[in-house]
């Protein structure tokens, strides 16, 4: 890869991150939806099947962990491994989180999930040997903060007070409807990393896309907790 289309990538990763506060804005429930969680009654696997995989292909907080979490995971093993710790995590709490009414502050959960894309990129650049001369277990950090990613989506859908006929069934079939929209969205970024690695480019410029990393989390730090306070106070 010559320094030329490396150099537009790097401007294209700057671009979305520059961008990111809007994406984000744009990252919820569209109002067709938001009225159908409202109003629907009984088992609608289908429609739930496809909201919950429309929520993971657009939810940028969850993509940029997941992106972080496989960025040096060169074997297909290692990825099954580590991604199904963060649907474990995510599952237990979605499910858990919704069919006993536990209620987080949207706001703060979601500066969770932002910070979640912070470690993950400080965590690849090796910021924790060389600061701490320490390294977390990174399985467990992705479970765990794959418990808060759950909590997140369990609170987005707990603010339409969806009709508790057919719930159970209708938030399983949401959450496998997430698996397809994670293991889409994954595959797509498998495949553009692994192109990426057969290049000289891909070690000297990932300091720069684990900072970037780190940079859209931050953003959806400040994002998040300028809300929080913003609400609380007003």
């Amino acid at each position: 890869m010559s320094f030329k289309s490396t150099s537009i990538i790097i401007i294209f990763l700057l671009a979305c991150l520059v961008g990111l506060p809007s994406l984000v804005l744009a990252h919820g429930v569209d109002d067709n939806t938001k009225q159908f969680l409202i109003d629907n009654q009984g088992v609608s696997i289908i429609p739930f099947l496809y909201i919950g995989a429309k929520h993971m292909v657009t939810g940028y907080d969850h993509l940029l962990f997941l992106i972080g979490v496989i960025f040096f995971l060169y074997r297909t093993k290692d990825v099954l491994v580590y991604v199904t710790l963060f649907t474990i995590g995510h599952s237990l709490t979605l499910m858990s989180g919704v069919l006993n009414n536990i209620a987080v502050n949207p706001y703060l959960i979601d500066a969770i999930i932002g910070f979640s894309v912070v470690y993950k990129g400080f965590d690849n650049l090796g910021g924790f040997q060389r600061l701490f001369h320490y390294q977390p277990n990174t399985k467990l950090a992705v479970l765990i903060f794959g418990l808060f990613h759950g909590f997140g989506l369990a609170t987005k859908l707990q603010e339409f007070q969806i009709p508790n006929d057919g719930l159970l069934e209708n938030l399983i079939a949401f959450n496998v409807g997430v698996e397809f929209g994670q293991f889409f969205a994954l595959t797509l970024v498998l495949i553009a990393i692994s192109f990426w690695r057969r290049h000289k480019s891909f070690l000297q410029f990932s300091t720069v896309a684990n900072s970037l990393l780190m940079s859209g989390g931050m953003m959806l730090v400040a994002y998040q907790l300028t809300g929080y306070f913003w609400h609380t106070i007003g």
